[in-house]
């Protein structure tokens, strides 16, 4: 019996998210922010906050530095098992200044701690200490010569994977990709990410693109147009709930909260299409990427109703 849905893997950050400039700067210049806030960051804290607040259990794998105290104490108070995360007391937490508009970002970022993230993954799976886990969900760009083998130990835990890579263009533009895309049991680019691998700039070509090079099942985020869902060979669209938003940030993980919780559910994939819908668009009606995502009766109900305009 699996004690946990799921473990999120991947570099931890704080979140230092600046917004309300009257102008963006050119080199030299300085503009004030009117807004300023502090979150727990990245895709593997974001993700697991956003399915914590949803109702699913879950765990964070990663590594903070000696100062990281806070972020840890934050990911605990959203619901979240922090027993996995490796301090690293030569090191500080890594943290990302995020520069943020309704309409997208710019992040400036400082590795940190999260430079020994890879080899701390690796040794968890090796000593199968991710069994207690129906799924891992890898919030970082595995590399690629060994990410075979990092996922066929992972699935030696007992446990499904599912990746989100981020912009990470050398990644994205790999010849070895195609073969790890088909290891996957779920990959969640968006369209920038799905444009940069397949070379292609409709989502329906993208989509057929990862067919043919063997990945099972692609859930692409499309921003305001909503998502589309490649599974098992048929292909389904989704528009998003109409929202007001004011931060950008983190949307694309609680996208993949949303269909995670779904998903490990078992929810239909077009229940988890929508949820993921839900999830990603109220999450920019909040500063962060966790405080928009709604609970999971409320995520129930906006997914009733949805069901009765269908």
């Amino acid at each position: 019996m699996k004690s946990l849905d799921v473990i999120l893997a991947g570099e931890l950050y704080a979140d230092l998210i600046l917004s309300g400039f009257e102008f963006w700067p050119q080199p030299g210049q300085e503009a004030f922010a009117k807004h300023y806030h502090r979150e727990v960051g990245g895709g593997a804290s974001n993700t697991a906050c956003g399915m914590a607040k949803l109702g699913s259990t879950v765990s964070v794998l990663g590594v903070v530095g000696g100062d990281g105290d806070w972020l840890v104490e934050q990911l605990r108070r959203n619901g979240v098992d922090t027993s996995d995360i490796i301090r690293d007391g030569n090191e500080a937490t890594a943290f990302t200044v995020a520069i943020t508009t309704p309409e997208d970002r710019s992040l400036l970022t400082y590795l940190g701690a999260n430079q020994g993230f890879p080899a701390a993954l690796a040794q968890s799976a090796a000593a199968n200490l991710l069994a207690r886990a129906a799924h891992v969900h890898l919030a970082f760009a595995p590399e690629l010569s060994t990410a075979g083998d990092l996922l066929s130990a992972i699935r030696a835990n007992g446990c499904t994977v599912s990746l989100d890579v981020g912009w990470h263009e050398h990644w994205l533009r790999d010849a070895r990709l195609p073969k790890i895309l088909a290891l996957l049991d779920l990959f969640f680019p968006n369209e920038s990410e799905a444009r940069c691998i397949t070379g292609e700039t409709e989502p329906e070509k993208m989509l057929r693109w990862f067919i043919s090079n063997g990945a099972p099942r692609v859930a692409l985020k499309l921003g305001s147009s909503g998502a589309a869902l490649l599974w098992d060979g048929e292909i389904r669209h989704d528009a998003p709930p109409a929202v007001t938003p004011v931060d950008t940030t983190g949307a694309g993980d609680s996208f993949n909260a949303g269909f995670l919780h779904c998903w490990l559910r078992g929810d239909s994939p077009e229940i988890c299409l929508r949820a993921a819908n839900i999830c990603g668009a109220l999450s920019t009606e909040a500063f962060g990427g966790v405080a928009g995502v709604p609970e999971g009766a409320r995520l129930q109900e906006l997914l009733k109703v949805h069901s009765c305009e269908k």
